[in-house]
């Protein structure tokens, strides 16, 4: 019996941590966040990214919207595929840049309005929020 209270309990604990870890649930998850930065220059060009429940990751680039899942828990960052729509326009070059960009993040950081997202070559892409 003193062996099997201490196991029930740890499978309980383990059971009701099932919840949202990912960047979403470290306040990520309010509001559009707008890119400001990338490597410590504008990017000269929009993109956003919104983050839904159950690690959706959604937004919009200079020309397509696109849609990904983030898994990883915070402060990891790892997207699946980046699925999105076929419009062309001027600045398709800079979008393809910025989604490359944007799959390579592997560690994601949140302070306030600001969130950093990081490659392990030290690559970054910043981010501010309006929410």
């Amino acid at each position: 019996m003193r062996v099997l209270l201490p196991l029930l309990i740890a499978a309980l604990t383990l059971g009701a941590c099932r919840g949202d870890e990912t960047v979403a649930a470290y306040s990520a998850g309010q509001g559009t966040w707008v890119l400001a930065e990338v490597d410590g220059t504008d990017p000269g060009a929009s993109l956003t990214l919104h983050f839904g429940e159950d690690g959706q990751v959604s937004g919009s680039a200079p020309c397509n919207r696109f849609s990904a899942q983030n898994t990883a828990p915070y402060p990891w960052f790892t997207l699946s595929p980046i699925a999105a729509t076929k419009r062309a326009c001027s600045e398709l070059a800079q979008e393809q840049m910025f989604l490359t960009l944007l799959q390579a993040m592997t560690q994601s950081e949140i302070s306030g309005n600001v969130m950093i997202l990081r490659t392990g070559a030290g690559r970054e892409m910043l981010f501010r929020s309006d929410g």
